[in-house]
């Protein structure tokens, strides 16, 4: 069939499964919003209030799915504003589709009104990028940017589509959803060679992050873990990788994590780690870090390996199909000795947890978990209340911790908590901070036009908490920009969208208002009062080791 370039994209689209997108438009674009209002029964657009919130809706739409999200936007301003989206989805190798108009073919290079070279602006925060000079050309590279987005490492594909090759006509032929790449174990030989390391140790951690999930291998890593006997703990990233409240889970290691899971990591003679990046949040000073362990590290990006932690055994490799052909050279064992060293690491962060009655920022987090559903999504921003969602959140379903690891996004998390709503066709949470939350509250406008059903928990202490900690500890309080003094009643701000909100400033106030918040059909703000010197614990210090490990009040505070 005759198709023109903008119905191609969209026709390719719905080819492709895809069943929502997100998005704004502009001049540049208007050819695909006109065909996405022709094919409006078969593919749903949701116009956000800004393209960065966009780009942060489709990634949290592909986190909680497993898809491609997609995400339009026109040329020039409307292209650059993706950047941080784009970026954000790279570090965590989320996949997506971001597709950007531009000035026609002719007008490239003559600095046309909005025009910019986007493909050479996201060149290094992409698997790969395109941009189609040809109608003829376009359907197949559209195919072929699914494919990329979601095969070995997951990962962002832009394609840039000039004006002029979205209204040509060329023939359309319909094709089958493509396929990511076929997946390929380890070498036998590599299999094996790992297989004597684990079965030669006596403390072995299994340590795993989102490249887990991605692979879906978690069915593996829990047998493999009854096996050995073994401990597991995870990054940032893993977190709702396997049930919270498995009993071999001891939470996220590192800078923040677990102190149970850091210090069985740190005591630990064989690190198998699966998924995952050793990044400097994980490892803290790499001179010191792990140095009685042997590291077999499984990853499908052989970048990964070796590249700041030795590994004894790196293996590039799908995990899932790796560990299916591990699993049965591997011995099982019980290590009585090595379960009750992990035992007492266990006593020792209880006798650390804070505990207070009072509304503490451990004691908000608590308290959400009683509403949450087993399928419910949360998104977090960045900063404190980040690190103490990541330490207290409960989860039940993979999936469900929507959260920016790599590049740190503050602002990611009311567009990717849209998303996460549209990904799950469920309910999804939001926890924030004040600092966080004003970076791209617009979006508010977006959730209440939709009338997306979330909860937005803004743990509200005045001040941009995680950098004041910093200032606190290391720049001899020296508070620099970080105390907000902002007079937004976030209540009021709510309802100004045409949300509603309460605010909180006790444990039962905040139960109360969580009620009502799950019970309410659209978005519900509260605005919960934390104290500004909260701190997060415990704390690696950046350089240090887990010699110097912060679990408590006191110690070097």
């Amino acid at each position: 069939m005759l198709l023109s370039g903008a119905d191609i994209i969209v026709k390719t689209l719905i080819e492709q499964g895809c069943d929502v997108v997100f998005g704004y438009p502009g001049g540049q674009i208007l050819n695909v919003y006109d065909s996405l209002y022709k094919y409006s029964d078969e593919i749903n657009h949701i116009l956000t209030a800004h393209e960065q919130g966009a780009a942060h809706a489709a990634d949290g739409y592909a986190r909680t799915t497993g898809k491609a999200g997609v995400v339009i936007s026109t040329s020039g301003p409307g292209a650059t504003n993706l950047v941080t989206g784009i970026a954000t989805a790279y570090l965590d190798s989320i996949p997506l589709i971001a597709i950007t108009g531009n000035v026609p073919t002719t007008q490239i290079g003559s600095d046309s009104f909005q025009e910019i070279d986007i493909t050479g602006v996201t060149l290094p925060i992409t698997k790969h990028n395109y941009f189609v000079s040809r109608v003829e050309e376009l359907a197949d590279t559209l195919r072929e940017a699914f494919r990329l987005s979601l095969s070995g490492r997951p990962g962002p594909v832009l394609i840039d589509v000039p004006k002029d090759v979205q209204i040509a006509i060329c023939e359309y032929t319909p094709k089958e959803k493509v396929a990511a790449d076929e997946k390929q174990p380890a070498k036998e030989i590599r299999i094996q060679e790992a297989a004597e390391c684990i079965n030669s140790a006596k403390r072995p951690f299994i340590y795993f992050g989102g490249g887990l999930i991605s692979t879906a291998a978690q069915e593996e890593m829990l047998e493999l873990a009854e096996k050995i006997d073994a401990p597991i703990g995870c990054s940032l990233m893993g977190i709702s990788g396997i049930p919270t409240d498995h009993p071999r889970f001891l939470g996220m290691q590192g800078m923040h994590g677990h102190y149970a899971s850091s210090m069985a990591m740190h005591n630990a003679d064989c690190i198998i780690s699966l998924g995952v990046r050793f990044n400097d949040r994980v490892t803290g000073n790499r001179a010191k870090f792990a140095t009685k362990a042997k590291i077999v590290h499984i990853d499908i990006d052989g970048s990964e390996l070796s590249k700041t932690v030795n590994a004894t055994h790196g293996l590039r490799a799908d995990i899932k199909l790796t560990l299916q052909k591990l699993l049965p050279l591997i011995n099982k064992v019980e290590r009585k000795e090595w379960q009750e060293k992990i035992a007492f690491f266990r006593k020792e962060e209880n006798d650390y947890l804070d505990n207070r009655e009072s509304l503490t920022p451990r004691k908000a987090i608590l308290t959400l978990n009683k509403h949450l559903g087993e399928n419910t999504a949360v998104a977090t921003d960045v900063g404190q209340h980040q690190m103490w969602s990541a330490q207290n959140l409960s989860f039940k379903t993979t999936r469900r911790f929507v959260s920016s690891g790599g590049l740190g996004t503050m602002g990611f998390g009311i567009g990717a908590a849209i998303g996460a709503a549209f990904g799950t066709k469920e309910r999804s949470v939001l926890v924030t901070g004040d600092g966080s939350f004003g970076m791209c509250l617009q979006e508010l406008a977006t959730a209440v036009s939709y009338n997306v059903p979330l909860v937005i928990l803004i743990m509200n202490n005045g001040v941009l908490g995680m950098v004041r900690q910093w200032q606190t500890l290391f720049f001899n309080k020296h508070y620099s920009n970080t105390v907000l003094n902002r007079k937004t009643n976030f209540v009021d701000l709510a309802r100004a969208f045409g949300a509603d909100g309460e605010k909180a400033s006790s444990v039962e106030e905040l139960d109360k208002a969580l009620t009502k918040a799950f019970s309410t059909d659209g978005p519900f703000v509260i605005d919960c009062s934390i104290d500004k010197d909260e701190f997060v614990l415990p704390m690696l210090p950046p350089g240090g080791s887990m010699d110097d490990i912060i679990v408590k009040v006191g110690d070097g505070i």
